[in-house]
């Protein structure tokens, strides 16, 4: 039998060769007798031509339906110059069938096997199998296999091991609800599908494993939305004797392995850093785009010298007012466009925005257009416009309020005029380490500090001593990664001195017999000699589908769930047995009907 050649590797060398090609049928496709096929595998497409001449085979060419499974002997033979397809890289030639088998029919498929595909995502999904036919698809499965691949290559190289850690495990509290998996070994008992590799990566290093990665499948149940799903993939790094920088330079040069295999692209040397208060101060979000300006000025201080209550109440009471300038905005946007950032706005709980439009920055009496002019001194206007550094021209934006309210509706603001400014270059790849980040935030429902990231995360050591005096102003050492205002990865140095990590637990209000149950193993680990150890996860999909330029990564995940973690395809989740409940010693709840 002749060795098969894939439908896209064909080029003018294969020029009076006979050859064997598997694939489906994209197109039949008949021009006055002639039929034409366009054939599809995985490689790409190709054109088989068969001619009248053979009537049993040309009949059969005549019958074939999209995406009919199809095995093609022929001769490889030169497109005419009128008839090259420039479009695709096998163009210039066509191959003359001498024989077709088909190998399997096709019913007709619920929606094209192409790029032009505009049905609904639910019916993609529920075909899915179909869906990843479509050449783009599987580009994307390409773009996932060569990033993990280099991920994996560069981590080899720097003498990381690849170890798998368990999938069913003890229940701990992560942040997120877990999948809970019941045992019938232990009726009444469960397993929790990991969030992450997070207790037993540390565990491995407390067991001299020194460098340790994993391609980690990971579990959360969630609010869903176009960056998260049940299921997700991390790539998981951890370092033992490392700092904080020596970490970073091994997530960086895995990240730029990963950037240069998957889309060409080669990443700096070496990655910009600003601290978690200088994000807030400058951009409202941790997560900040640096790829356009807009950036925030608190004027919280200046305002205290004014009567107007919307900017006196808040400076004086503990909260935030910020001014962003718009670069010629008075121009730019109209009214009803101020409005409709207005209602923007509400939806992160602002209570308005004022505006302030410098129609003459040297005239502040009548070239300052806005409600709240009349309501500020001339020497506060004349600060205001030196800290903004405001000129003629411009638009001034205003959030006053409660610090948290304020810093994410002014944050989600710039970002969204930044793209409908068209301030963002298209193929700008800027990406910024956050570190420093706070170690807890106040959980008001509760009343007690929580871990910002997780309890494992080290405080810097010269704030060690504020752990139990003044916790919510000690900075941990933790990074996240921005990419184009898009969190990719994060980590931190953890926690490896049993003490501390009791006295973390117990400002976050866990007593020692709850720290027992819920991580006794890790706390008892760390009392047999855990070395200084930290790390970082990237997640995988969502680096993936920026690479792509795709919203969702759906688009990047091969089985991926829908919005409501269902899968249309499998149907699941689904009912199972009686017999199984009872295997598990579980009862079902009583369905309620309805009167």
């Amino acid at each position: 039998m002749l060795p098969r050649t894939h439908c896209g590797d064909f080029t003018v060398m294969h020029i009076g060769q006979t050859v064997r090609l598997n694939g489906w049928t994209q197109t039949n496709r008949d021009h006055g007798g002639v039929v034409f096929l366009d054939v599809r595998d995985r490689s790409g497409l190709v054109q088989v031509v068969v001619h009248p001449d053979t009537p049993e085979m040309h009949k059969l060419a005549h019958a074939m339906r999209q995406q009919d499974v199809i095995e093609v002997v022929g001769e490889v033979i030169a497109r005419s110059e009128a008839t090259v397809n420039g479009n695709i890289p096998t163009g210039e030639i066509e191959v003359k069938a001498t024989d077709i088998v088909v190998l399997n029919g096709s019913e007709t498929p619920p929606f094209m096997i192409d790029d032009d595909c505009d049905t609904s995502e639910q019916v993609r999904l529920e075909y899915r199998y179909l869906d990843l036919r479509r050449p783009k698809m599987q580009r994307f499965m390409e773009l996932r296999h060569r990033v993990t691949h280099a991920a994996r290559n560069y981590l080899d190289s720097q003498k990381f091991l690849e170890i798998e850690t368990p999938i069913l495990n003890k229940s701990t509290p992560e942040g997120a609800r877990d999948y809970l998996v019941p045992s019938r070994v232990y009726p009444g008992s469960f397993y929790a599908l990991p969030q992450s590799p997070q207790i037993f990566k540390q565990l491995l290093m407390v067991a001299g494993m020194d460098r340790y990665y994993q391609i980690a499948r990971c579990f959360r149940d969630e609010d869903l939305r176009a960056d998260r799903q049940p299921e997700f993939t991390q790539v998981d790094i951890e370092l033992s004797f490392a700092d904080q920088d020596e970490v970073m330079a091994v997530a960086e040069g895995l990240l730029r392995s990963m950037f240069d295999a998957g889309v060409g692209i080669r990443l700096p040397e070496e990655f910009p850093r600003i601290t978690y208060h200088e994000a807030m101060d400058r951009f409202g979000l941790d997560r900040p785009d640096i790829r356009f300006g807009l950036e925030h000025v608190n004027v919280t201080e200046l305002m205290k010298k004014v009567d107007f209550k919307v900017f006196r109440d808040p400076a004086d009471n503990g909260g935030l007012i910020k001014v962003m300038r718009v670069p010629d905005g008075a121009a730019k946007l109209s009214r009803k466009q101020i409005d409709d950032y207005t209602k923007f706005v509400s939806i992160y709980g602002a209570r308005g925005l004022a505006w302030i439009k410098v129609n003459d920055k040297s005239n502040l009496a009548a070239g300052l257009q806005s409600p709240i002019v009349k309501f500020l001194p001339e020497d506060v206007l004349a600060e205001l416009l030196e800290a903004s550094e405001a000129e003629n021209g411009d638009l001034l934006f205003f959030g006053a309020g409660d610090t948290n309210i304020v810093n994410d509706a002014l944050g989600h603001l710039r970002v969204k005029m930044g793209h409908d400014l068209d301030l963002i270059a298209e193929n700008d790849h800027r990406f910024v380490w956050v570190v420093d980040f706070p170690m807890f935030a106040w959980n008001a429902d509760e009343k007690r500090p929580e871990a910002l990231h997780h309890p494992f995360t080290a405080p810097h050591e010269d704030e060690l001593h504020k752990l139990e005096s003044d916790p919510l102003n000690i900075c941990s050492q933790a990074y996240d990664l921005v990419w184009n205002g898009t969190e990719i990865g994060g980590g931190s140095i953890r926690i490896h001195k049993p003490e501390v990590q009791a006295r973390v637990f117990r400002t976050l209000c866990i007593s020692d017999e709850e720290a027992d149950e819920k991580f006794g193993f890790l706390v008892r680990a760390l009392k047999y000699g855990a070395p200084p150890h930290g790390g970082l996860a990237f997640g995988l999909d969502r680096v993936l589908a920026l690479m792509a330029g795709v919203d969702s990564i759906r688009d990047v995940i091969a089985f991926p769930k829908t919005q409501k973690a269902a899968d249309p395809m499998s149907d699941a989740p689904s009912e199972v047995a009686d017999a199984q409940w009872k295997e598990l010693g579980l009862r079902k709840r009583p369905t309620i009907k309805e009167s």
